[in-house]
């Protein structure tokens, strides 16, 4: 499909949706959470972080982006324990770029998942 970014994940068939959608300028990532190189998904959420931060980045390159790309980032946590060991992932990789931010405490729907987080990325200069 044009327009469309593809991890491969099997989720991707049997849910109907793109790892990514290019629309103009404007890339929308989907949210990631933090699976490793085999798919699973580290105990620590700071760990899970910077795995969901790498594939969303890879989704972004082959839209022909980075995340120096991202203008919003959307961060869905399990617990607000967690909101310190997030903050300063993010704080790494946003310190100056400086997306939008929301922060939000919920349920995901894979066991293990701490953390599930969605960027959008603009080309636009």
């Amino acid at each position: 499909m044009k327009n469309r970014i593809f991890s491969g994940a099997p989720s991707e068939d049997f849910a109907g949706y793109a790892k990514a959608v290019i629309d103009g300028p404007t890339i929308y990532v989907s949210g990631t959470m933090g699976q490793d190189a085999t798919g699973a998904l580290p105990e620590g959420v700071t760990e899970q972080a910077r795995n969901a931060l790498a594939s969303i980045d890879a989704a972004l390159v082959k839209a022909g982006a980075g995340l120096k790309n991202a203008v919003a980032c959307r961060v869905y946590i399990t617990d607000p324990g967690y909101l310190k060991e997030v903050a300063l992932v993010l704080g790494e990789v946003f310190r100056d770029i400086r997306p939008t931010n929301t922060l939000l405490v919920c349920q995901l729907p894979a066991p293990g998942a701490k953390i599930e987080i969605e960027v959008t990325a603009s080309t636009r200069g």
